[in-house]
């Protein structure tokens, strides 16, 4: 009997073995482990690894997408009211201020906020808290720390934090949160809210300075001997018992309760300190910028930045309430529906690395990220705009059941004048008609709907919504810029802004010593080949009144130098809120934040004696209609004067798949992680359905391949045949 030639066996196994392969019960491409199929964890990305984890020396977004989860200060923000409401977190409730004047005695909550030396906020955190397990609490059979006095041999064997075979925790206690406030002010550590604190907190400065007086001089590799913060005393915060502290500041600043629910305000215990401290840890990554050590509902179990980075359920949490209170539209949104319970939901969260837009959105397409946001180049693939233009998914989206979530975000982007400058600034009459004719020509509608398909609104004023003192509506449009009509805000007609053009002294553009076109200069560091298309758009702005920008692009130090000393013209700058108060806005134009003269964020050095009067009175308020009429006087002020094109808020746009659960856009909070609920069970069903293997084309190839492989085979046998013969 002749035999099968050994490759049309090998293909006939091939196919066979692709249909066997098909009947399996998961999608072929799933980058996960099949034992993940229906696990309770979440599935989401990073672009860039975190620099810092320590919660002394981080202030960047993708670091906060981990310390926020792991990290827990006194307060935080409520989930689902609006406007942005504190809440307890490990304090028992949201401090007030006791105020005291210079002879140390008590002053009423109403006393003038000149007549205030010294605030005082007393914390009182919840009993029975406990730290993720980690080696720095271990402790051997005496009591002694196990891993506190390590030599160099100790740590042969050693590159990760799971390396030590021990673990252990203790309570949280109030000397924690006061050793994370010394933190800030140590040197070495470069905390980036030092300099803010200082302003504010009693005995800061004189703390770093003691601080750096007690610390021993570096290693030649440049690690730094431990310094125990606990035997340098400081005024500006202390112990009061083992579950309350005390934070002592100069004047009134009602504002820091919201540094409160911030990581800097996060406790560290003394022991991860002096953990991480010795020789050769640093050496390993065993540090707090690579392994925090927290409270929180989850703890950091693998960091692998070229990789993922997995968060891991706290087995020590103990346990928070989802809120029992949102807003009127969150209970037909689904956001009520796990009232009371327990949290988190999750067990997990696997966080892969995705330096690329396109690779994360297909496989979010494919279901195997959870949520998404909205790169350009896939807009028009998930949104569509109505009649009235609002955004809509797009019906490919809404089969998959892919939900859309947007939020006007607490920022703003603007176009500046420098306020120095003897053609665009100053407070005369005639520069600023020429500032309100800019700021109709400046079409940032147009802008929104070209550059950011769509995702932001039009700003009428520094603040913007969410924030106290931001208003919506026919009372809180530009009316030098704008008009309302029909139920909406409409630009202003350009033939308006040629009329105060003319005011100005530049009929047509023109500039009244030369008869030629008014030149205008436009600093910026735009300079890539995507950046060509905005700046001819800014240029096509000021055409309309017969103006010419002259672009200056520049590297980023020169233009910040530009800045600082006042040499620019016009720019474009945009600033994101620390918290939600609009004196974290309204100081951009306060007159002695200016740029120029005190370095601060006034970067257009705009001075108004009527602005900064209000503002000093303003800033130190409670929120209350006294309040409300101070900032709508400003803010009517700062429009007058225009010192801002005002640009516009960005909106965020997210999607996310129906199995997940508990999703509102939060501008302030990010420990927004434990909220989270998935349905595996009906993930793994779509992400099997959406990922089926075409195989007709295999099948098919193995088909002809056969078929062209059977003439061989019928001549084969015959010559096999006549040799016999």
């Amino acid at each position: 009997m002749a035999r099968w030639p050994q490759a049309l066996v090998g293909l006939a196994l091939g196919v066979m073995t692709l249909g066997l392969t098909a009947c399996s019960e998961g999608p072929w491409n799933n980058p996960y482990p099949d034992p993940e199929a229906i696990a309770n964890v979440v599935y989401s990305s990073f672009d860039e690894r975190p620099k810092h984890l320590d919660p002394a020396r981080s202030y960047s977004s993708n670091e906060y997408a981990f310390l926020a989860q792991i990290y827990e200060p006194p307060l935080q923000y409520h989930f689902l009211l609006r406007p942005y409401t504190l809440v307890p977190l490990t304090a028992e409730a949201v401090p007030v201020a006791r105020y005291l004047d210079a002879e140390g005695r008590e002053l009423p909550e109403d006393a003038p906020a000149e007549s205030i030396a010294v605030s005082e906020y007393l914390v009182r955190i919840q009993p029975g808290i406990l730290y993720q397990p980690h080696p720095a609490f271990a402790k051997d059979e005496t009591g002694g720390y196990r891993y506190h006095d390590l030599a160099g041999e100790d740590l042969r064997g050693v590159n990760v934090l799971a390396d030590f075979p021990a673990s252990g925790t203790r309570e949280l206690v109030a000397a924690d949160y006061v050793h994370q406030i010394k933190r800030l002010a140590v040197p070495w550590l470069h905390s980036p809210i030092a300099g803010v604190m200082q302003d504010h907190i009693l005995d800061f400065k004189d703390l770093s300075e003691r601080i750096e007086a007690a610390a021993l001089p570096s290693s030649p590799g440049g690690a730094r001997p431990y310094l125990d913060l606990r035997e340098i005393p400081f005024a500006g915060a202390e112990v009061v018992d083992r579950y309350t502290y005390r934070v002592r500041l100069r004047g009134k600043y009602p504002q820091f309760v919201y540094w409160l629910a911030m990581p800097f305000f996060a406790p560290m215990p003394w022991e991860a300190e002096r953990f991480y401290s010795q020789p050769g840890m640093a050496e390993r990554n065993l540090t707090l910028d690579w392994y925090p050590i927290g409270t929180g509902p989850f703890w950091l179990s693998e960091n692998n930045p070229n990789l993922r980075m997995v968060l891991e359920r706290n087995r020590n949490f103990r346990g928070e309430r989802y809120p029992g209170e949102g807003m009127p539209e969150d209970a037909a949104a689904g956001l009520l529906a796990d009232v009371g319970r327990v949290m988190p939901f999750i067990d997990r969260a696997v966080f892969s690395l995705e330096k690329e837009d396109i690779p994360y959105w297909n496989k979010f397409l494919q279901g195997y990220y959870d949520s998404s946001g909205i790169s350009s180049d896939a807009f028009d693939q998930a949104i569509q705009y109505g009649s009235q233009g609002e955004a809509a998914l797009t019906p490919a989206m809404e089969e998959k059941g892919i939900r859309l979530l947007t939020a006007v975000q607490a920022s703003i982007f603007y176009m500046g004048f420098n306020m120095r400058d003897p053609v665009v600034g100053g407070d005369g009459e005639a520069t600023r008609l020429l500032r309100r004719a800019l700021s109709i020509a400046v079409d940032f509608d147009e802008y929104i709907a070209i550059f950011a398909n769509g995702r932001g609104q039009a700003a009428q004023g520094p603040i913007p919504p969410g924030i106290f003192g931001h208003r919506d509506g026919k009372t809180g449009i530009n009316p030098y810029v704008y008009r309302w009509q029909d139920g909406r805000a409409v630009r202003r007609d350009i033939d308006e802004a040629r009329r105060l053009l003319t005011e100005a002294g530049y009929p047509g553009g023109r500039s009244p010593e030369t008869g030629r076109a008014l030149s205008l200069f436009f600093d910026t560091t735009a300079t890539g080949p995507d950046d060509r298309a905005r700046l001819n758009w800014f240029r096509k702005q000021f055409d309309k009144l017969g103006i010419e920008l002259v672009i200056r692009a520049t590297d980023y130090n020169r233009f910040q130098e530009k800045m600082r000393e006042g040499t620019g013209q016009i720019f474009m700058w945009g600033w994101n809120a620390d918290y939600p108060d609009p004196e974290n806005f309204l100081f951009l134009l306060y007159g002695p934040n200016a740029k120029v003269d005190g370095g601060g964020e006034n970067a257009a050095n705009y001075s108004s004696p009527e602005f900064d009067a209000r503002f000093e009175r303003m800033k130190n308020m409670e929120n209350s209609p006294e309040r409300l009429a101070i900032i709508d006087d400003m803010v009517d002020i700062a429009r007058r004067d225009a010192p801002w094109i005002w640009g516009f808020h960005p909106k965020s746009y997210s999607l996310y798949h129906a199995w997940l659960a508990n999703l509102k856009p939060n501008e302030m909070a990010n420990n927004t992680l434990k909220y989270r609920r998935v349905d595996p069970e009906l993930r793994q069903a779509k992400r099997t359905a959406w990922n089926q293997p075409v195989l007709w084309p295999l099948w098919l190839t193995g088909g002809l391949l056969v078929a062209a492989a059977v003439p061989a085979v019928v001549s084969l046998r015959r010559r096999e045949r006549s040799r016999a013969l």
